[in-house]
């Protein structure tokens, strides 16, 4: 009985994950992830954006979170016409181990934490690719704290997934939030 309890208590966090991921599946979805869980804060000052050994980046916890978050994704049958990420190391990375898609790399995306970027170009530029999509069409942005709070006003955890729509005046609404959780 033990065992059968604690075999419940590990696939719940899986289960109520993929539970979650069903949002993803509507028309229309614009889904923005933070990359998963890279410790520590900003990047160090010789940084270099084609050179991940001058980045933070994931650690084992935060790879291991962004495939559990794929394996969700693709348990409820989630896919994406788009899946489009920062050029930084760990968005990238975290982008890839989803492993459900072609992954895009959009400047826009980048980090504009400590100065590195142009908070409202970049903000502005994103915001015209989303609305340059067609209607219905479902994206998956891997981005940054910084990027996602100024498009939404919300500021996610690592590997949080913000769940919204476009409110049809060149904006978004949040519809959802999902954990996952290193």
């Amino acid at each position: 009985m033990r065992f059968l309890l604690l075999v419940a208590m590990l696939c719940l966090p899986l289960g109520a994950m993929a539970q979650d991921m069903s949002m993803l599946k509507q028309p229309g979805v614009v889904a923005l992830m933070r990359h998963a869980l890279a410790p520590g804060t900003g990047d160090p000052a010789n940084f270099e954006i084609g050179d991940c050994s001058t980045q933070r980046n994931l650690d084992a916890r935060g790879r291991d979170q962004a495939r559990r978050a794929g394996e969700a994704m693709r348990a409820a049958g989630v896919s994406f016409d788009h899946i489009w990420t920062s050029q930084w190391c760990r968005a990238r990375e975290t982008a890839e181990l989803l492993e459900i898609g072609e992954v895009v790399e959009q400047p826009p995306l980048n980090s504009f934490f400590q100065g590195r970027g142009d908070r409202a170009a970049q903000t502005a530029r994103t915001q015209e690719m989303i609305d340059a999509l067609p209607q219905g069409a479902r994206v998956l942005l891997v981005g940054h704290f910084v990027n996602i709070s100024a498009l939404t006003g919300v500021g996610p955890s690592s590997g949080e997934i913000i769940v919204t729509r476009r409110d049809g005046r060149g904006g978004l609404e949040v519809v959802g939030r999902i954990e996952t959780a290193p």
